[in-house]
C-alpha cells in the first residue's frame, strides 16, 4: 500500500483544473451516488425492521448482521460501530436542516450515509452494502416460499385495466433489469449445483483437515510486533483459512441447496430443476425471472450487485438458531477509512488532468510564450510610426531651409553680380537692362513690391515654415505621448513575465482518461474513469516560510524561483507496479535513453522522461537538462533479465497489495469466513431443520 507505483510533473499554467474535478465529483454524486442511496436506503429500512421485529427468524438474521457491522466503525461519529449506527435514521434521512440542528454529541449517532458510501475504503464499503442486503426481507416467509406461489400470469393479473401487450411492457419496465442482473448470477449457481456431486469426495476430505493451528497463528498475529517469519506464517496461514471458506461455500453451500431445492416441488419437478436450467435457456426467455424478482423486497432488489443468486438462496434456507450459533465477537475493530486519505475529498484540494486540457494548456503557453502582449506590440508599433513621422516632418522642415537658403543664395549672388556690372556700365541702356534683371531677381526673392500678389521665395518659405513648424511640433507630442504609453505596456509586460505570482499547487491531481465499455447489450460506450490520484511530493517548507501560505508543503521543483512552479507527483496505485528504489538514475546533460530502461518521471499524458530543466519553466535558456529514469517491478529488460521485483506473488507481498493495512485485510477476510463458510455449514444444519418441519406438516 505504501509503495509508489509512479512519479510525474505538472507545470503551474499546465493542463489541470479544479474547477472540472468538482464538477466531474458533481456529477459523480448526482447521476450516480445519490440515485444508489435513494434505492439502498430501503435496504437499510428493512435491516433496522428487522432488528426490531418480533418475528424470531428475521430478528436473528438482523442481531447477526448487527454484530458484523459493529466491528467496522464511523471515525466521524467517534468510533461507533455500523450496525449501531445504522439503526438510527442516517443523516440523509433526516435531512440537512433537521441533521444541523442536533448538538455535536447527538449528530454522533446518525451515520452520514452518502460520505460514507464515497469514502470509505472500498473493501469496508462493498461488505456493508454486502451485510445489509443479508439483513434485507422484513416478511414472515422467505423469498423463495413468495417465488413457488409466484407466476408471471399472476404480475399480468396486477394490470387489470391495460391490454396484455401492455401489461407485459410494463412488466418488462418493472422487472428487466433486475432480472438481467439475476441472469447475471445464472451460470455460477448452475455451476456449483452442477459440481457438488464431482467435488463432494474432495470436499470431505478437505472438511476433515485440521485447521486448528492456521486459525491460532492468524488470531494472534499482531502487525505491529511481527517479524517477517510470522509474517510469512500468517499470510500462508490466512490462505489455507481462506481456501477452506472458499471450499466450504462452494461445496457446503451447494449441498445445503441441492438438498433443500430438490424438497420443494416447482411446476411439474423441483426448484432444483428449475435452477439447474441453461444459462441460454433463461436468457431467451427472461420473463421465467420476472417472479423471482417480484418476490424479492425493495431492500434486497436494491442490493442485487453486493450478492449472489447463491447468497440469496442461502439466506432463505438459514434459519434462526443457524445465525444464533455465528460467533464473531472475537473479532477486532476496524476503521471504515483505514488507508483512505480524505484529503482527496476537500473542496479545492484535487485538480483534474486530461488530454483536451493539456492539449488547451499547450495552446495557451505557444501564444503567451512572448514577453510582450499584443496591446504592446501595436503602441510599439503606432509609437514608432509616430515618432517616424516626427523625424521626416524634421527632416523636410531642414530640408526646405537648405534648399530655400541655396536659391536665396544663388540668386542674391546673381544680383550681386548683376549690380557690379551696373556699376562699371558707362550706357544708359546696358544700365537700364541690368536694372530691369536685378528687379526681376529681387522679385523672385522678395514678391511683388506692391499689392502681394506673388510672393517670393523667402514669403513662401516663411509661410511653408509656419505650417511645418506646427506639424512638426504635433508629431513631436505625439511620439513622445505614444511613447510613453509604448513604454508603460511593455514595462506591465516584462514585470508580469519576470515577476511570477505563484498559485496553489494542487495536493492531488486526478488523471482521467476515456475507457471504452460495452453494456449488457453490446454496445459500446465511452465513460469517464479517475484511473489514480496522484499526490503532490512534501518538502520540509513549515508555517511562516516563504510562499508557504500560497504553496504549503507542496515541493517546487524549481525551489520557487523559477518561470513556473514545476511540481513532483507521486502515485500508489494498487493495479500498477511498485517502482524499484534502486533503479532511480539520473541523465545530466544528454539526451541518450539509459539500456534497459524505458521511462522515468514524465509529464502527465507522456510516458516519456521529461527534462526537469525544461526551458519553459527556468530563466536559463542554457541550462543544463536532467531526466530521472526508472524501473518498476517485474519489469523484463530487453537483455531478458529481471530488473527486480517481488517475484512470487504470494505471501506477505499480496498482502502489501491490497491496498489496506494487514489488520483491515484480516478483519474483512475473516468476517468472509464468518459469513461464507460459516453461514454455509449453519444453513446447512437449518436445511434439515426446515426439510424435517416441511416432511412433518
Amino acid at each position: 500500500a505504501e509503495a509508489i507505483t509512479d512519479l510525474a510533473v505538472m507545470n503551474m499554467k499546465g493542463g489541470y483544473s479544479v474547477k472540472d474535478y468538482e464538477l466531474l465529483m458533481e456529477q459523480y454524486m448526482t447521476e450516480q451516488i445519490i440515485p444508489f442511496i435513494e434505492r439502498f436506503i430501503v435496504t437499510v429500512q428493512e435491516y433496522r425492521e428487522n432488528y426490531n421485529s418480533s418475528n424470531e427468524e428475521n430478528k436473528a438474521r438482523a442481531q447477526y448482521v448487527h454484530d458484523a457491522l459493529n466491528k467496522l466503525t464511523d471515525d466521524d461519529c467517534g468510533d461507533a460501530g455500523l450496525g449501531d449506527l445504522l439503526l438510527n435514521e442516517t443523516k440523509y434521512e433526516m435531512g440537512d436542516a433537521a441533521y444541523e440542528a442536533l448538538s455535536e454529541e447527538e449528530k454522533k449517532k446518525h451515520a452520514d450515509i452518502v460520505t460514507i458510501i464515497t469514502q470509505a475504503n472500498g473493501k469496508a464499503t462493498f461488505l456493508i452494502e454486502n451485510l445489509i442486503t443479508r439483513a434485507a426481507d422484513t416478511n414472515e416467509e422467505t423469498w423463495l416460499d413468495r417465488f413457488v406461489g409466484t407466476t408471471y400470469e399472476d404480475l399480468l393479473s396486477l394490470y387489470p385495466d391495460m391490454l396484455p401487450s401492455e401489461a407485459e411492457a410494463q412488466l418488462a419496465m418493472d422487472y428487466d433489469n433486475d432480472a438481467r442482473e439475476i441472469l447475471a448470477m445464472w451460470s455460477a449457481l448452475k455451476e456449483k449445483l452442477d459440481e457438488y456431486e464431482q467435488n463432494i469426495e474432495y470436499f470431505d476430505e478437505y472438511s476433515q483437515k485440521d485447521l486448528t493451528l492456521q486459525q491460532e497463528i492468524v488470531s494472534n498475529y499482531n502487525s505491529e510486533t511481527a517479524t517477517e517469519e510470522e509474517t510469512a506464517a500468517f499470510a500462508e496461514a490466512y490462505l489455507e483459512l481462506n481456501m477452506y471458506s472458499e471450499a466450504a461455500i462452494t461445496l457446503g453451500t451447494a449441498a445445503t441447496m441441492k438438498e433443500y431445492l430438490e424438497s420443494i416441488s416447482f411446476g411439474e419437478g423441483t426448484l432444483l430443476d428449475f435452477f439447474k436450467q441453461d444459462y441460454e435457456t433463461i436468457k431467451n426467455n427472461i420473463t421465467v425471472l420476472y417472479p423471482l424478482v417480484a418476490s424479492l423486497t425493495e431492500g434486497q432488489r436494491a442490493g442485487l450487485q453486493f450478492v449472489t443468486l447463491s447468497d440469496l438462496v442461502t439466506y432463505a434456507v438459514t434459519d434462526s438458531e443457524g445465525y444464533k450459533d455465528a460467533e464473531i465477537d472475537a473479532l477486532e475493530q476496524a476503521s471504515i477509512y483505514e488507508n483512505v486519505d480524505r484529503d482527496i475529498y476537500k473542496a479545492g484540494g484535487v485538480a483534474l488532468t486530461n488530454e483536451a486540457l493539456r492539449a488547451h494548456a499547450a495552446e495557451e503557453a505557444i501564444a503567451s510564450d512572448d514577453r510582450f502582449s499584443l496591446l504592446s506590440r501595436i503602441m510599439q508599433y503606432v509609437a514608432a510610426g509616430s515618432l517616424a513621422l516626427f523625424v521626416g516632418s524634421v527632416v523636410v522642415r531642414l530640408g526646405d531651409l537648405a534648399i530655400t537658403k541655396i536659391r536665396q543664395s544663388i540668386i542674391t549672388s546673381q544680383i550681386n553680380t548683376l549690380n557690379a556690372k551696373y556699376n562699371e556700365s558707362i550706357s544708359p541702356l546696358r544700365k537700364a537692362a541690368i536694372n530691369e534683371k536685378v528687379n526681376a531677381l529681387e522679385e523672385q526673392l522678395y514678391g511683388e513690391s506692391e499689392g502681394l500678389q506673388n510672393n517670393g521665395l523667402l514669403d513662401c518659405y516663411a509661410a511653408r515654415s509656419s505650417v511645418m513648424n506646427k506639424i512638426m511640433i504635433g508629431f513631436g507630442i505625439a511620439a513622445v505621448i505614444l511613447s510613453g504609453i509604448a513604454l508603460y505596456f511593455s514595462y506591465r509586460d516584462l514585470v508580469d513575465y519576470y515577476k511570477v505570482d505563484y498559485t496553489p499547487i494542487p495536493k492531488y491531481i486526478v488523471d482521467e482518461k476515456d475507457i471504452t465499455v460495452y453494456n449488457k447489450k453490446g454496445e459500446k460506450i465511452v465513460i469517464k474513469n479517475q484511473s489514480a490520484y496522484y499526490k503532490a511530493v512534501e518538502t520540509n517548507r513549515s508555517s511562516g516560510d516563504e510562499w508557504f501560505d500560497i504553496l504549503g508543503s507542496s515541493a517546487d521543483l524549481n525551489g520557487t524561483v523559477g518561470r513556473q512552479w514545476l511540481a513532483l507527483y507521486a502515485a500508489k496505485n494498487e493495479n500498477m507496479s511498485p517502482i524499484i528504489a534502486t533503479s532511480l538514475k539520473a541523465v545530466i546533460g544528454k539526451d541518450d535513453v539509459p539500456a534497459d530502461y524505458t521511462t522515468g518521471i514524465h509529464m502527465f499524458g507522456s510516458d516519456a522522461a521529461f527534462n526537469l530543466n525544461n526551458t519553459n519553466y527556468v530563466w536559463n535558456n542554457e541550462a543544463t537538462s536532467v531526466f530521472i529514469y526508472f524501473n518498476v517491478e517485474n519489469q523484463i529488460s530487453k537483455n531478458g533479465k529481471s530488473n527486480g521485483g517481488f517475484g512470487s506473488q504470494s505471501g506477505t507481498n499480496t498482502l502489501t497489495k491490497t491496498g489496506i493495512s494487514v489488520g483491515y485485510f484480516v478483519l474483512v477476510g475473516v468476517i468472509g469466513l464468518v459469513l461464507g463458510a460459516g453461514l454455509g455449514a449453519l444453513a446447512m444444519q437449518s436445511a434439515k431443520r426446515k426439510k424435517t418441519e416441511m416432511e412433518n406438516k
